[in-house]
């Protein structure tokens, strides 16, 4: 068996998502291309550090690509080859630059979404109404929807944590009417021998007929059928998260916001709010899904007034302009 379809079947024992088996291979196949295809075995450390030297000096790639370079290297060693290289304590990695998060005001909130309208509306509502991730979004299933307890279960989030979070009552209508259309689509699918979907590691297996049960099914489908890259079969999957991105920029642009805004500003936004509100940072660590409060506590230095949340001495004075 090839070397990349071997890290390919170690990833997917693991359960790892298609995109870091995507982007694994990717980091494998340039190792070996940088050093004029030698076999990986046949290299170390040595040939590791090159590589990686390589990619900060050369190709000045942004300090998490070079992480993820190295993950995916030490990944084919240590699973693939079963070879131990050390724990790479003294090869020095690139430091993510501490940045603080784009936040946007409620105003400006409020001015985005109103600038959006269909599913990308709902989904950016979503973002911001729950603390959503924009892959948490994309894979959220009907199942993990709670109308009656008003919350929904994050499943396989970051660290492939489940979490839960609130669902905003103002939503509620909105994805009920939204999900009556999914489900004519689905019925429409299976009518016409498909309405499968992806179900996570060995469920498949496990239970033969819940692939076309209407609980499993995306939330937001793709709007057409395509084939799995893993399994071959023919399935709708979920909608392109290219697609939102693009709509959040675009409402950007028409509420005239000059700060750049993501998808993953809303949920910057999300937590900063909360906080601004007086919940605790505990609580909104849980929302959030944080494994650390110590990531949680940067949204206390851009809350509403400014630097540590102090007001400036400049707006105590009283004077004439």
């Amino acid at each position: 068996m090839k070397l990349l379809d071997q890290v390919r079947n170690v990833i997917r024992m693991k359960h790892y998502s298609i995109r870091t088996e995507q982007a694994y291979v990717d980091w494998t196949r340039r190792f070996i291309l940088f050093h004029k295809k030698q076999h990986p075995k046949d290299m170390g450390e040595k040939e590791i550090a090159q590589f990686i030297s390589h990619l900060a000096t050369d190709r000045k790639v942004a300090s998490s690509t070079q992480n993820q370079a190295l993950n995916a290297i030490v990944f084919l060693y240590k699973q693939v080859l079963n070879v131990d290289l050390g724990d790479f304590g003294h090869m020095e990695r690139a430091k993510k630059p501490e940045r603080l998060p784009t936040v946007m005001s409620r105003d400006e909130a409020g001015r985005i979404l109103s600038s959006m309208d269909g599913i990308h509306q709902l989904m950016a509502k979503l973002l911001y109404g729950c603390g959503l991730r924009l892959m948490e979004c994309v894979r959220l299933r009907v199942k993990d929807i709670d109308f009656d307890q008003n919350h929904l279960i994050v499943r396989d989030g970051k660290g492939m944590k489940d979490r839960s979070t609130m669902l905003p009552d103002q939503l509620k209508p909105y994805l009920l009417e939204h999900l009556e259309r999914v489900k004519t689509t689905h019925e429409q699918d299976l009518n016409k021998g498909y309405g499968e979907v992806f179900l996570p590691f060995a469920l498949e297996r496990k239970y033969p007929n819940a692939a076309h049960e209407w609980g499993w099914q995306y939330v937001f489908p793709s709007g057409k059928i395509s084939k799995d890259p893993r399994s071959g079969k023919l399935r709708r999957h979920h909608i392109s998260e290219n697609s939102l991105q693009r709509a959040v920029q675009k409402a950007a642009r028409k509420a005239n916001l000059t700060k750049h805004v993501s998808p993953h500003t809303f949920r910057h936004s999300f937590a900063t709010h909360l906080l601004e509100s007086g919940y605790d940072i505990r609580t909104v660590q849980e929302l959030l899904g944080h494994k650390d409060v110590t990531t949680t506590m940067i949204y206390t230095h851009v809350i509403r007034k400014g630097g540590m949340g102090v007001q400036s001495p400049l707006d105590t004075l009283d004077f004439v302009r």
